[in-house]
């Protein structure tokens, strides 16, 4: 089991030290920061109020996981920055775990009724990922981001707060029946 705690600085070495490259950079991040990631870009973006920065932590260890983000845009939260640092850790199920904490947290907490988030097209396993969550993706919307000689794209997907509810329903639903 996972939790998410409010991101301190105490935080940013460990996180730093899981981006190794620019690509990965990117991959993970976007283009708000530039290689290599610094305290200095890390207290830019976290002074952000509309930007709440979680660490994932194993509930078992208290170790971290990973890193997250929410950032409360005018018409919908943004989940971003969503990275599972030790690559020991990944392909456990833990980034749909992050991301029902991360989806509860903010139609619940913050109140919103709309979730998007980015990722590149080429990432399959963090996409199927999302879906499993219920993220849909958005045919409308898409980015590109040059990264060294190559164009990466970018697909949106988005989840609203009914489609959320419905999708815990039912997931609930598949637990009573697997447990009876």
């Amino acid at each position: 089991m996972l939790r998410l705690e409010k991101f301190e600085k105490e935080f940013y070495a460990e996180l730093i030290s899981w981006v190794e490259n620019e690509e990965f950079l990117m991959q993970f991040a976007g283009p708000g920061f530039n290689f290599p990631l610094t305290n200095e870009q890390l207290d830019n973006s976290l002074s952000d109020k509309n930007r709440y920065a979680f660490r994932v932590v194993n509930t078992k260890t208290n170790l971290s996981v990973g890193y997250s983000e929410i950032y409360l845009r005018e018409n919908a939260a943004l989940l971003g920055r969503i990275l599972i640092g030790d690559e020991k850790q990944r392909g456990k199920g833990f980034g749909q775990q992050i991301l029902n904490l991360l989806l509860e947290f903010t139609f619940l907490n913050l109140h919103q009724t709309q979730v998007e988030l980015n990722v590149f097209d080429w990432n399959i396993g963090a996409i199927k990922c999302y879906e499993k969550v219920g993220f849909i993706i958005n045919q409308d919307r898409n980015l590109q981001r040059k990264v060294k000689n190559e164009m990466w794209t970018a697909i949106n997907m988005r989840m609203n707060k009914e489609d959320w509810h419905e999708y815990q329903t039912k997931k609930k639903l598949k637990k009573l029946k697997r447990d009876m």
